[in-house]
């Protein structure tokens, strides 16, 4: 069920350079989970950048033929292939690009397929992301700042959307191996251990029986949320 378009996020007004270090850069995060990605929307807009998405292979190459980004964000386990593929063809591109997954095994694949580093689900830190960011596309050190703040927390309608998705994921015959990584990656970016550790064992129809219930058990409290 693939999600509606998401639109090109404005800039924030006119502030000083510091407090908007990304200002000026159009970011592409080609990620499946619309909680992962409302999380990197946040500090990405509040940083001053612009951020399109795409949620699978097919649409990120769409939007690459239309405009280049100063920086891809790619995450590896998506719908119609695997992320590591995209990398490849964007960095043969010449396109900066920063891997992404839940899982940090997933480091060296990134790495080998050409990204110019890696970023761990889920971002546990503003300051560092954008520092990374800056340090990829422009080669510029850090920005005189403040503490750094945690990264926010995505709209829990982002996470219902998500946690729907993966029911039916579970649920279906489709891939299993790309719905297991779906839901690992998605109990990672929303910090639940539970549901993280029940999708990393799920390896019989009685587990995903089981799975399917411990979603639909938080859509439920969810229900009420936001």
């Amino acid at each position: 069920m693939p999600f509606p378009p998401d639109p090109l996020l404005p800039l924030s007004p006119p502030r000083s350079a510091t407090a908007l270090p990304l200002r000026g850069l159009t970011l592409l995060v080609v990620d499946d989970s619309r909680f992962a990605c409302d999380a990197l929307r946040l500090i990405l807009q509040r940083a001053g950048a612009r951020m399109r998405r795409a949620e699978s292979l097919e649409i990120a190459r769409l939007h690459v033929g239309c405009y280049r980004p100063d920086l891809a964000i790619v995450d590896l386990g998506l719908p119609d292939g695997r992320g590591e593929d995209l990398i490849a063809n964007l960095a043969a591109q010449g396109l900066p690009v920063l891997g992404l997954s839940g899982d940090p095994d997933g480091r060296d694949r990134a790495l080998e397929a050409g990204a110019m580093a890696f970023l761990e689900k889920p971002v546990g830190s503003v300051a560092s992301l954008v520092r990374l960011i800056r340090q990829i596309v422009a080669g510029a050190g850090p920005e005189a700042s403040g503490e750094d703040t945690p990264a926010p927390q995505a709209d829990p309608g982002a996470l219902r959307d998500d946690l729907r998705l993966a029911v039916d994921l579970v649920q279906t015959k489709g891939d299993p191996a790309y719905a297991l990584s779906f839901l690992h990656g998605l109990a990672r970016a929303s910090r639940d251990p539970a549901l993280e550790i029940a999708a990393g064992g799920a390896r019989t129809p009685f587990d995903r029986a089981r799975l399917a219930q411990m979603i639909e058990d938080r859509l439920s409290v969810l229900q009420g949320i936001g």
